[in-house]
């Protein structure tokens, strides 16, 4: 296999730059290119060490730094790797980068250091991915959660799950495929059980990533209702800077503002639309249908509502559009007098929060409706948690077929039918941690890193 490179810090200005190889030849390479002070080779040294000294081409000296070598089978990729330290200037760590291409390094495709490691067995798929979880974490509970699946508590549970589950298909086809054998019998009562088990340890991870999918991946959130209710006031309240435009003109915000904010540990992908109403030109036409399209594709709807006056036609029809949606309703402008009935706005949203979104502190406000509806509130984020869609829908596969299992098991039907349900789901479990992933699933998973890691 190839010794592969890549810039492995980011593509800005920094103290610090470094090029990481990984590979049989790193160490090698990396030799041809650097000078230690010592004088001493990096291949004469053990794995964990550094040294320092020059990096160097054919025309003089490039920068000096420091290399760190691994040795395989004791790296992050468990072979052996150089790292290799500079000054974070941009143009001396492509220069660098370029020179030991240029000694026989290949350029490093996304993700290839991680995928290196899950191909030589230093960690599963379902940690690769807790790798980008990391990398990408907003917030402490998000961090917490990738670095549990990191650390291999997604890996821990489905291994557990499938051991039961291979431990029974297994007895199960003893039993039926050598019928004249000392073979005891399955009993249906403890294999009933077992299915039960595991169903509702799948249901759990389900129900546990639905709601940290909040946490560690923000949840598109819609910020609708008529114009002047405080949309835009309560967007800058949240976002911490004036993002949206306001003024006392109907219809300021005609076009979608986006900004990605946190409440608590909960990330809300906000979206600031168009107030809602019968427009008076072709532009506020385009923007009303835009708010529209937002609040029908969001996973949660933030509906504002001018608590200083009555209800009007488009506050109902508000209500009405937000009828089977995750949604909480706000009460703006309470530090003005209050309007005479808003009970219609209480009854149809689970949660109500009133605010004034110029006085208040809204986030403080706002978290723990949010924390409540988007089921946050007292979730542990250092049990396992499935880090992303494709992990989801392995474990939805497999709950699918242990209940067609548990049917098949109370109404009678034949063991070999309760087997194939049951080997159905360990295949799905599998392909979670990568034990059986075909090479088009393992491609995706890596598609999606940057390049150095």
């Amino acid at each position: 296999m190839s010794t592969i490179a890549a810039i492995s810090t980011p593509n800005a200005a920094g103290g610090i730059g470094m090029i990481r190889l990984s590979g049989e030849q790193a160490i090698e390479i990396a030799d041809l290119c650097f000078q230690g002070v010592s004088g001493r080779k990096l291949a004469s040294q053990p794995g964990y060490t550094a040294a320092y000294g020059s990096y160097t081409d054919d025309s003089g000296v490039i920068d000096d730094g420091v290399a760190i070598i691994y040795r395989a089978p004791k790296s992050y990729t468990g072979e052996n790797v150089a790292e290799l330290c500079c000054h974070g200037g941009l143009f001396v760590t492509q220069k660098l980068l370029r020179r030991v291409l240029a000694l026989g390094a290949v350029p490093a495709e996304p993700g290839e250091f991680t995928r290196r490691a899950f191909l030589n067995g230093k960690m599963d798929l379902s940690q690769a991915e807790g790798v980008m979880k990391v990398i990408s974490a907003q917030g402490e509970a998000a961090l917490q959660a990738a670095e549990n699946t990191l650390a291999g508590s997604v890996s821990k549970k489905i291994g557990q799950v499938c051991d039961a589950l291979i431990g029974a298909a297994a007895g199960l086809a003893a039993w039926a495929d050598y019928p004249d054998e000392d073979v005891p019998a399955v009993e249906s009562g403890a294999l009933e059980e077992t299915l039960r088990q595991n169903i509702a340890a799948l249901e759990t991870l389900i129900k546990n990533y639905d709601a940290g999918k909040c946490v560690t991946e923000g949840v598109p959130t819609a910020l609708c209702g008529k114009p002047n209710v405080g949309k835009s006031t309560l967007m800058n309240a949240l976002s911490g800077y004036e993002k949206s435009i306001v003024t006392a003109i109907p219809g300021t915000t005609r076009d979608v503002v986006e900004e990605t904010v946190r409440v608590g540990d909960i990330v809300l992908r906000l979206a600031d639309t168009a107030g809602l109403r019968e427009a008076g030109d072709e532009v506020e036409r385009i923007g009303v249908r835009i708010a529209k399209e937002k609040l029908a594709a969001a996973g949660l709807v933030i509906a504002v509502f001018d608590g200083s006056r009555p209800l009007t036609e488009e506050d109902h029809a508000l209500i009405g559009l937000c009828a089977g949606k995750r949604a909480v309703a706000v009460i703006n402008k309470c530090d003005l007098p209050r309007a005479e009935d808003l009970s219609p706005v209480k009854a149809a949203f689970a949660c109500t929060v009133e605010l004034s979104a110029k006085t208040d502190d809204v986030i403080s406000a706002l978290r723990p409706a949010l924390e409540q509806l988007l089921g946050t509130a007292g979730l542990d984020f250092t049990q396992e948690i499935l880090a992303n869609e494709r992990q989801r829908r392995c474990c939805e596969t497999a709950l699918e077929s242990l209940r067609d299992a548990l049917a098949a098991l109370t109404s009678g039907v034949t063991v070999d039918a309760v087997n194939v349900d049951i080997d159905c789901a360990v295949e799905a479990l599998l392909t979670l941690t990568g034990k059986r992933a075909a090479e088009e699933v393992v491609n995706e998973v890596f598609r999606s890193f940057c390049v150095g890691k």
